[in-house]
């Protein structure tokens, strides 16, 4: 037994896992917010007049400017059945992403690895995480040929996770870091939304939200413990990571595949479920360090929409400019689903950085990052920022 517990010590991880680089990558269609009657120019629904003001209200409260999509009007032009509210499309949407999800992973990977600086071949783990584009072998194994990894890294593949599986991608990498000597994490989040349009619906209005909000993007991180500081520069560090499905809230977020494609389900009280119990997983999480003015922190939210920003702002009190990284993510980029905490990241560390702040955590030490998704899931992890050099 003492033989087997050196080889196990032997092939642990030493220290706390860390963000060594993060890279982001997007479509080049931009979606303007202010031009609501695209959706149904997508659509050919112009004739449903009356849908069209509710649709514009939806948007208007969104608090997005922008967002991108891979889906064009010419790709709908020539697939007719991705505007049928009942003609199966589900073939011709999978034969859409099943290789672009890869290739706009691969974008956001290619820049997180130049960030990095050292060579992707010590790239030891995969992980890869999308709602779009389910097939065999599946996206992390054609990610693996895009970006001319080694054969032999070990790959992850989560599929269908939602909205809050940015944070679960980090939970996963941080325990490969920690549990893995000379581990380098890459995780890749790419999803691409604007293939699962639907037209609009006077009994499903979640349509009209689903096509307000979502965005398509690729964001990425490279995580490992024990950074060599000669070549590697830490972001952030993973200190601990926690998940929980909400009480009494089944049914609150929904997806399902179906012959016309992915559809969404939200309930109305959404934001109300997720405020209920803010404070308590936060009260949790933070014991470990004792922090309890919530202000204190610097906040990586995933921005599901604009309410359920401002019912957590309400909830626990916090002060105008402490989601001003999150909402700059929703106003430029809209909710790309689990991309979104990573871009936040991003933004969070550029902005620091530019403001000559102490911290990559806009001058705090400490911080928390929240996933929202189906369930009603919520990921959360606790993060300590790293000290900016003065050069």
């Amino acid at each position: 037994m003492e033989h087997l517990e050196e080889i196990r010590e032997a092939q642990r991880g030493r220290g706390t896992a860390t963000i060594l680089a993060i890279g982001t990558a997007n479509p080049s269609t931009c979606i303007h917010q202010d031009d609501p009657d695209y959706y149904f120019r997508l659509t050919n629904t112009q004739h449903l007049t009356h849908l069209k003001p509710k649709f514009q209200r939806i948007c208007e409260k969104s608090m997005i400017k922008k967002r991108y999509a891979y889906l064009t009007e010419e790709m709908l032009k020539q697939n007719p059945n991705l505007r049928s509210a009942n003609e199966p499309s589900l073939d011709t949407r999978q034969d859409m992403v099943i290789m672009e999800i890869p290739k706009l992973g691969e974008k956001a990977a290619s820049n997180a690895i130049k960030e990095w600086g050292r060579p992707k071949s010590e790239i030891t783990h995969l992980i890869f995480c999308s709602t779009s584009g389910v097939d065999m072998p599946s996206a992390d194994y054609h990610l693996v040929n895009l970006l001319g990894l080694n054969p032999s890294t070990k790959r992850f593949m989560l599929y269908f996770q939602g909205c809050f599986a940015g944070a679960t991608v980090l939970r996963l990498a941080k325990d490969l870091a920690e549990n893995n000597a000379g581990a380098r994490v890459l995780a890749v989040c790419s999803e691409i939304s604007s293939v699962n349009i639907h037209p609009p619906s006077e009994t499903h209005l979640d349509s009209l939200v689903s096509h307000a909000i979502f965005g398509d993007g690729a964001s990425a991180v490279i995580v490992g413990s024990n950074p060599e500081i000669s070549i590697e520069r830490p972001l952030f560090y993973l200190v601990s990571a926690s998940e929980t499905i909400l009480p009494n809230s089944e049914g609150a977020i929904e997806g399902h595949l179906r012959e016309v494609g992915f559809t969404l389900h939200l309930k109305k009280n959404l934001s109300r479920l997720i405020g209920e119990n803010i404070e308590k997983i936060l009260e949790e999480a933070m014991s470990l360090i004792g922090i309890k003015d919530w202000n204190s922190l610097f906040w990586i939210v995933h921005p599901g929409g604009a309410s359920i920003l401002r019912e957590i702002e309400e909830r626990v009190g916090l002060e105008e400019d402490k989601l001003r990284a999150t909402k700059h993510v929703l106003t430029e980029y809209g909710n790309m689903s689990s991309a979104c905490v990573l871009f936040i990241l991003d933004e969070m560390r550029r902005k620091s950085m530019e403001e000559g702040r102490a911290t990559t955590g806009e001058g705090r030490q400490w911080g928390v990052l929240f996933g929202f998704g189906p369930g009603l899931t919520i990921e959360t992890l606790v993060l300590h920022s790293v000290t900016i050099p003065r050069d």
